[in-house]
């Protein structure tokens, strides 16, 4: 009996193996993490096609996006509809094209200055979002389906704003009819049609029927969780989640000049969810790159759960008034990407070609600095199709 346990055992034993080498995504508890040193592995380690990685990394750098170094001026071309646009915030010129693509955790390929502190506009409302996550995880938001009215005092009060919830400002839902340091939400992205009484006097929607990019709402979502934290976001960032990872000290998250609210007695700076009035994330690619391994490994590092799987999953599921949009994470339930990327894929997607994109069944990050917009699914596409079966 016992040689018969003993070889059923080996047998089994053998089969786990044998599935392990199939599916080279390791499981958490074997995964690697980064130290301060981050780890290299030739593609053929990981089970990758060097020929083909190596054409996805020249697709890149050959695909640079066509905006302006002088990123004031790509902002005023693109926003020059806008009514009062200015700059609010801090600009920086853009480096050139920059990227890193991890396996299995690991670095298998990277091209340009991956150190360097560049803007990555709407890429931060990512990372506002999971600022967002960590308040829910720790019940100072108790549901995200409450209204924001429940716990912040002062924008909200109109009959409309009191019906918004968290779930529609994360998921840019909201129709919030009001302004914000200095800028109103009608001014922000207007239509093409009408002119400024049209905007301001506009029918406006019941809350989760209808997605609109609006960066004055993200940044009133960026003052709600101050509200609730009581403390400044970069700060929170740092101790709970860029300090664990191991970031670097180079990244800041600005706000505005004129951002600065009274909080239990001192001055903080709401911070934005963008760059569209200046601010927002300036940061490297790596410290890109560690931040979508934690959201690659669900919220976990090394032994501890950083932000809880359940955020994580939440944070990924297409909306309802926009498949394509989680919680300010871009979802590609729709194929948006491409042939031959997982509809379980999700990114984050900044201004100028910016993009955090994260494949839990190929267990593969890929971050991109200042690639052509256009190009960002045939980049997935090459980069899927160098991983070996």
């Amino acid at each position: 009996m016992s040689s018969t346990i003993f070889i059923l055992k080996s047998f089994f034993g053998f089969l786990v193996f044998a599935l392990a080498l199939e599916n080279p995504a390791v499981s958490q508890s074997q995964a690697y993490f980064p130290d301060s040193i981050w780890q290299t592995k030739k593609p053929s380690e990981v089970r990758m096609n060097a020929a083909l990685l190596d054409s996805a990394v020249k697709f890149a750098i050959r695909n640079e996006n066509k905006v302006e170094t002088d990123l004031r001026m790509a902002c005023l071309k693109a926003y020059s509809a806008e009514p009062g646009y200015r700059f609010f915030g801090p600009f920086k010129h853009r480096g050139k094209p920059a990227g890193v693509i991890i396996r299995n955790g690991y670095i298998v390929a990277q091209w340009g200055d991956v150190t360097r502190v560049d803007m990555t506009f709407s890429v931060t409302k990512s990372y506002l979002s999971t600022v967002a996550g960590l308040a829910y995880d720790q019940r100072l938001i108790r549901k995200i389906d409450d209204p924001v009215v429940n716990d912040v005092e002062g924008k909200f009060d109109e009959a409309h704003n009191r019906k918004i919830t968290w779930r529609h400002l994360l998921t840019q839902s909201s129709d919030w009819s009001g302004c914000l340091f200095d800028f109103c939400d009608w001014a922000d992205r207007p239509p093409k049609e009408g002119g400024i009484d049209d905007w301001k006097n506009r029918k406006l929607v019941e809350p989760g029927s209808v997605f609109e990019y609006n960066d004055v709402r993200v940044n009133l979502l960026a003052y709600s969780l101050l509200q609730v934290w009581r403390k400044p976001l970069p700060v929170l960032l740092k101790e709970k989640i860029m300090d664990p990872i191991g970031a670097s000290a180079t990244w800041r998250w600005h706000g505005y000049d004129n951002s600065f609210v009274n909080v239990d007695g001192q001055m903080v700076q709401s911070v934005s969810g963008g760059g569209h009035f200046g601010g927002g994330l300036f940061i490297n690619t790596l410290d890109h790159a560690r931040f979508g391994l934690l959201f690659a490994r669900n919220g976990k590092w090394r032994n501890l759960q950083l932000i809880s799987e359940r955020w994580v999953n939440a944070a990924r599921q297409p909306s309802i008034p926009n498949p394509a949009y989680g919680f300010m994470w871009w979802t590609n339930v729709k194929g948006n990407l491409g042939n031959g990327v997982s509809k379980n894929v999700f990114y984050a997607d900044g201004f100028g070609g910016n993009y955090i994109v994260i494949d839990q069944e190929h267990d593969l990050v890929i971050v991109a600095r200042w690639l052509d917009s256009g190009k960002i699914g045939e980049l997935v596409q090459r980069v899927t199709a160098a991983v070996q079966k």
